[in-house]
């Protein structure tokens, strides 16, 4: 037969963490603040920069982004040229935008993207349009290589060398 029962499971009393029961009133002056100092009941610290996050806003730094960005790293835009050939040629067919998009398997965002020179140009979408409005349009231009690039060593072609492969065995 148990004799009593004792509760192990919860503890329902009180407690502090980490503060003291007796409240101390905080000192409003100077003085206040000084004397308690001095009887070592009260401690500071010097906080420097605080209240601002600066490092991150700040105009004056320069980010490891902005450092990194260059030209190089922009997309390519759809060329004027390319822009203007697109409506020119589905005005003459007197298609809207959602009919030649749906002839050729976009949405009507991507045509209009286009017609406005915001698109970065995909060849395949170029092709799809080429063959529904049966033109030729006129293609975007390669990008050039910086001068000095290892594949133009001055002009001169070393002998033996082929284009990304290990030299001819002989």
């Amino acid at each position: 037969m148990p004799s009593t029962h004792t509760p192990t499971g919860q503890d329902w009393d009180s407690v502090n963490v980490g503060r003291s029961t007796v409240s101390r009133p905080k000192p409003k002056t100077n003085a206040a603040i000084s004397s308690l100092k001095r009887a070592g009941l009260l401690t500071t610290e010097k906080r420097y920069a605080t209240g601002a996050n600066k490092s991150a806003h700040s105009a004056t730094t320069m980010s490891a982004r902005k450092l990194e960005e260059t030209d190089e790293l922009k997309h390519s835009k759809v060329d004027k040229s390319l822009s203007k050939a697109i409506q020119q040629a589905r005005m003459a067919k007197k298609m809207s935008q959602k009919q030649l998009a749906t002839l050729i398997n976009e949405k009507p965002q991507v045509i209009a993207e286009y017609e406005n020179g915001k698109a970065i140009p995909n060849g395949q979408i170029i092709v799809k349009i080429e063959k529904k409005l049966g033109c030729k349009l006129p293609r975007p231009g390669k990008k050039k290589k910086a001068a000095g690039s290892a594949g133009a060593a001055g002009g001169v072609k070393k002998a033996g060398a082929s284009r990304g492969g290990p030299p001819k065995r002989r």
